[in-house]
């Protein structure tokens, strides 16, 4: 089985462990930092298939290291999938949303909804890359 690497960013260490043993349980090969700058070498050097970042971080925020990787030619197509606390609670039907070309997805969050999410997005990747 060919593991996809996510590159996991957010500066809450509980959030990365949960995160980081629900994806590796699920296949996944898993990267984590608590930190924006170290995630930008990271996605250069690991090129990871997907990252999962926080919104919320006191070196950089994820808007910033978002616009950073989109703006590389090594890193630009992978998608980034937002996760933040700063959305008002919605109906579970709504966990996440699109905004731009990034999907939003709420804490606190359901792990099967988040690994869903990951795999439309790269199933949507591989579709966009033929």
């Amino acid at each position: 089985m060919d593991r996809r690497k996510i590159l996991i960013v957010d500066d809450e260490i509980d959030v990365l462990l949960v995160l980081e043993k629900g994806l590796t349980a699920e296949g996944y090969s898993v990267i984590a930092t608590s930190n924006g700058h170290k995630a930008i070498h990271l996605a250069q050097s690991e090129q990871p298939d997907l990252i999962i970042l926080d919104v919320l971080m006191p070196d950089m925020d994820g808007g910033e290291v978002a616009i950073i990787l989109k703006g590389m030619p090594e890193t630009k197509d992978i998608p980034v999938i937002f996760l933040t606390g700063m959305f008002p609670v919605r109906k579970k039907s709504e966990d996440f949303h699109m905004v731009a070309d990034h999907v939003w997805f709420d804490k606190p969050y359901d792990i099967l909804k988040l690994i869903n999410v990951i795999e439309n997005v790269l199933l949507e990747k591989r579709i966009s890359l033929k």
